[in-house]
């Protein structure tokens, strides 16, 4: 690569936090010289080169700022504008390992109501529209993440609503299909897994044709009611979500834990395939299992 060709090329570097077996002083020289050899062999500057030290997180520790610099940055991902930062936060706004599902929501999006759950920044949902999405719902419960969802759809020519999650989804349909109020893209804030189960629970819950379901594996955030575990939450979690598919609609859901184990048994109604493979590009094949997410597609039987 040639430094001509990287004039935009910003680098985020992340390293896990080292065993207490490991030697500290060793373990930073190695660091040293991984960042030296990175910045020297894509002649990058130091400016834009972003380190993060990765550990383990209580509550929403993840998700708070660590510094305050605003500084956002555009990239173009399959056509779609997304908004990055890489100061800001642990993360930088957009896991790199979905992208393919980022791209087979995209493709699939066109004139369905689509439902993202846990929205994060709402890149899948920003995809979902740039494929021609009728409506799209994103449910989370940070200010922050809405504000960026609704950032990342305005970037790609999208006027969205940011509303209470306890009133019912704007953009969705009940099953006598009946449009509810509010418009084409609605940003919801709400605790998921309470909306979840008080939608599931509705004599006639909205509907969607294309679902994305991708829960933190583990939460309790002060804001939330209870905890989240996915492995121990993921049968309800799923069932709920599938109670708001239409008619030959797809849930697509993931999870980051790598010792996850999908209970297919207590799933009996539903049809799911696991779909892992496709989701990853290239880079993350090659890394060693296990994979950094896994994903299934699941429809009703």
């Amino acid at each position: 690569m040639r430094a001509a060709a990287q004039a935009d090329l910003f680098l985020s570097v992340g390293t896990s936090l080292q065993p207490k077996t490991v030697d500290p002083n060793k373990a930073e020289k190695r660091l040293r010289e991984a960042l030296g050899h990175i910045q020297q062999i894509l002649e990058v500057p130091v400016s834009r080169l972003h380190y993060k030290l990765r550990k383990s997180q209580k509550g929403d520790a993840q998700y708070r700022k660590q510094a305050e610099t605003g500084n956002f940055h555009e990239i173009v991902e399959h056509g779609c504008k997304l908004w990055v930062n890489f100061e800001d936060y642990l993360d930088s706004g957009l896991f790199l390992d979905h992208r393919a599902l980022r791209l087979r929501i995209q493709k699939e999006a066109a004139g369905k109501r689509f439902l993202n759950l846990f929205c994060y920044t709402g890149s899948a949902t920003a995809h979902a529209a740039k494929g021609g999405a009728a409506q799209t719902v994103s449910v989370d419960l940070s200010n922050t993440y809405l504000d960026w969802a609704q950032q990342n759809l305005k970037r790609n020519g999208f006027n969205s609503t940011i509303g209470d999650g306890r009133a019912p989804p704007p953009g969705a349909r009940h099953r006598s299909g009946n449009r509810l109020g509010g418009g084409a893209h609605a940003l919801l804030r709400a605790d998921c897994l309470v909306w979840l189960a008080e939608q599931a629970e509705l004599p006639q819950p909205p509907q969607f044709d294309l679902i994305l379901c991708d829960p933190p594996t583990f939460s309790n955030s002060k804001r939330m009611e209870g905890v989240l575990d996915i492995q121990r939450d993921h049968v309800a979690i799923i069932r709920q979500s599938a109670a708001l598919l239409a008619p030959g609609g797809v849930l697509y859901f993931s999870t980051n834990r790598r010792s996850f184990k999908f209970d297919n048994a207590a799933l009996e109604g539903l049809k799911s395939a696991d779909i892992t493979a496709q989701t990853l590009d290239e880079d993350f094949k090659r890394l060693p299992p296990p994979p950094p997410h896994r994903c299934w597609r699941i429809q009703k039987a």
